[in-house]
């Protein structure tokens, strides 16, 4: 008796700790401070190019523009999909959420590529690559038999999505070390483009959807977001082919584009978002979803007609839709999920607008300033807005859900 009684004080004493118990408080905070670490360590090194010196050296075998642009794609917005998916999918399927094993496990791995990344310069590329290529087939693995128990057909696209996520990294590392020239710039504009495409299908169901919960709880009947179906479809449909169009040279990535922009802001016209203006934490994905839209037609432009530089233009796709949706759905559900209110308060309100105008600054800034002021500039609002975010939500992702009283 005394004996099984020591074994459960064992037992009890293993406490583990409230940020590992489940996918999305690991994975939003983490993502969260790498995205002003990172960005940190770009304008750093801006400043001091800037200024004609030397802070640091990025790895010998990455160019400076890439490492920043694999981080802010395969360690950030990686990280963003993963908290997602992991918290998501069992809602989708009825199933249970990853446990803290696979959460500690996962999130090791997820920490061990970033290592990797930061001293590619010392590290055998080969290994670089495995360690950092790991961990989105270890997602997709607690993904996939989920989906398959319940039959979740639909949801299947996202596997496919994953899997051009996995290879643009792939496209990426492959000239890192030395098997393939000209591959990097490929994987990188590939892994914008399908994190685009995620937030096509994903915002597609949520922003519609969560925008009619609450104006049905705040007793509005009438005027209700609609989603047309063919619509839905059309704009899921072209911005998958915009991502697999950039794989091809020429203007054609830039019609698919461009498509992809009309349509998608044709949806967005349905979704009622002029009634979200006293509720930041569902205008702002209206705003993320329209800097989509806009997001594609600013890039096709740019592609077929040489308007705006191109790697401006992605920005916008990058830093505005993906960098202001993916703030958007760790602000929310970090909220439902720990038990608070869905309301932002207003420093969070401060962030959405500061991530939105990172975005107008990189993208239109060098048309009328120089551009390391820009840069900077944009990278500083960037960090103040994650900041910001990190700083609210760390008490939120580390302790204990709330709990009715």
């Amino acid at each position: 008796m005394q004996a099984t009684s020591k074994r459960r004080e064992g037992k009890a004493s293993v406490r583990v700790p409230t940020f590992l118990t489940a996918g999305f408080r690991f994975y939003f905070l983490a993502a969260g401070l790498y995205a002003v670490f990172a960005m940190l360590a770009w304008t750093a090194w801006l400043e001091t190019q800037q200024q004609g010196g030397i802070l640091f050296a990025f790895p010998d075998a990455i160019l400076p523009h890439l490492w920043h642009a694999h981080e802010m794609i395969f360690g950030y917005t990686v990280a963003v999909m993963a908290g997602f998916f992991l918290t998501a999918v069992p809602n989708w399927t009825g199933t249970k959420e990853a446990k803290a094993v696979f959460v500690s496990l996962s999130g090791l791995l997820w920490l061990s590529g970033r290592i990797a990344i930061w001293w590619a310069g010392v590290l055998d590329p080969l290994l670089v690559a495995i360690i950092d290529l790991a961990f989105v087939p270890l997602l997709a693995l607690n993904i996939l038999p989920r989906l398959a128990r319940k039959s979740q057909t639909r949801n299947l696209v996202f596997l496919f999505l994953l899997s051009a996520l996995f290879t643009a990294n792939l496209l990426v590392h492959l000239e890192w070390i030395g098997w393939t020239t000209a591959t990097a710039e490929v994987g990188v504009r590939l892994g914008v483009l399908v994190s685009a495409a995620m937030i096509a299908i994903v915002g597609g169901r949520v922003v519609p959807a969560f925008t009619r919960n609450a104006l049905t709880r705040a007793g509005q009947t009438t005027k209700l977001p609609q989603s047309t179906p063919w619509l839905e479809r059309a704009g899921i449909l072209s911005a998958v082919l915009a991502a697999l169009a950039i794989l091809f040279p020429g203007a054609t990535a830039g019609w698919v584009c461009l498509l992809a922009g009309a349509i998608n802001l044709a949806r967005l016209s349905g979704w009622k978002g002029w009634r979200t203006v006293g509720s930041p934490i569902l205008w702002i994905l209206h705003l993320a979803f329209f800097l989509l839209g806009t997001g594609y037609l600013v890039y096709g432009l740019a592609l077929v007609f040489g308007i705006l530089s191109e790697i401006a233009a992605l920005h916008l796709l990058a830093v505005g839709a993906i960098g202001s949706m993916t703030l958007a759905m760790m602000t929310r559900a970090a909220l439902g999920h720990s038990g608070r209110p869905l309301r932002a308060p207003i420093p969070i309100v401060i962030a959405y607008l500061g991530v939105v105008s990172a975005a107008i600054v990189r993208t239109f800034g060098t048309l009328l300033f120089d551009y390391f002021p820009v840069m900077i500039g944009s990278g500083a609002l960037w960090i103040a807005a994650f900041g910001i975010y990190a700083f609210v939500y760390f008490p939120i992702l580390t302790k204990p859900r709330k709990t009715a009283t």
